[in-house]
């Protein structure tokens, strides 16, 4: 590969601070050093959802979408590997996560590489992410890393700190999605 992989995480989270943004934080990291033990370059990047939520609203309803919300789309679509997380709200992904899925190329999105994680505040929603979001991203037509990474307010401890569990499943996670990427970018290199 003769240009770095480009990784981009895009987080639906609409708190501040946020949880699925240190989620997606930890997940960008545990791919970032995965890449770095491989000998693989990366460059790295973060979509928050919600700054551009007004944006999606105006490019959903008028059809004018902002160069702003523009840029964000094209890092997405542009990834070779999508991280994207969501809180989980009434057992599925956050509506500014959805609106801005919606206006995502999906031909943009077929066989690209993504890595899902969701938060929430009990373990009772953990199913969402193979409930919600696997279906979602297998309509795109997308790649999806066999771990994902749900979190609940027990995953985190002091100074909102991954536990250990948690740590070993997004260092999993990171790995899986990496060598999916990378096998993925060497038979496109090849064909």
């Amino acid at each position: 590969m003769t240009e770095p992989l480009k990784i981009v995480a895009l987080t639906g989270g609409v708190g501040f601070p946020s949880t699925t943004r240190t989620l997606t934080d930890d997940l960008l990291s545990a791919v970032a050093e995965s890449a770095t033990a491989a000998g693989v370059e990366v460059s790295l990047r973060t979509v928050e959802a919600r700054e551009h939520a007004a944006d999606v609203a105006n490019a959903t309803v008028l059809g004018l979408p902002s160069p702003a919300l523009d840029e964000a789309l094209q890092l997405v679509e542009g990834a070779d590997l999508l991280i994207a997380a969501s809180p989980v709200f009434r057992g599925s992904y956050a509506g500014i996560f959805k609106a801005f899925m919606d206006l995502v190329d999906p031909v943009a999105m077929r066989g690209k590489t993504v890595l899902l994680g969701a938060t929430g505040g009990s373990s009772r929603h953990q199913l969402a992410i193979d409930q919600a979001m696997r279906p979602l991203f297998a309509y795109f037509g997308a790649l999806i890393a066999p771990t994902a990474v749900y979190a609940s307010a027990d995953d985190f401890a002091v100074a909102g700190r991954a536990t250990p569990a948690l740590t070993e499943r997004i260092a999993r996670a990171g790995d899986e999605a990496l060598r999916l990427v990378v096998v993925t970018a060497q038979a496109h290199a090849e064909a």
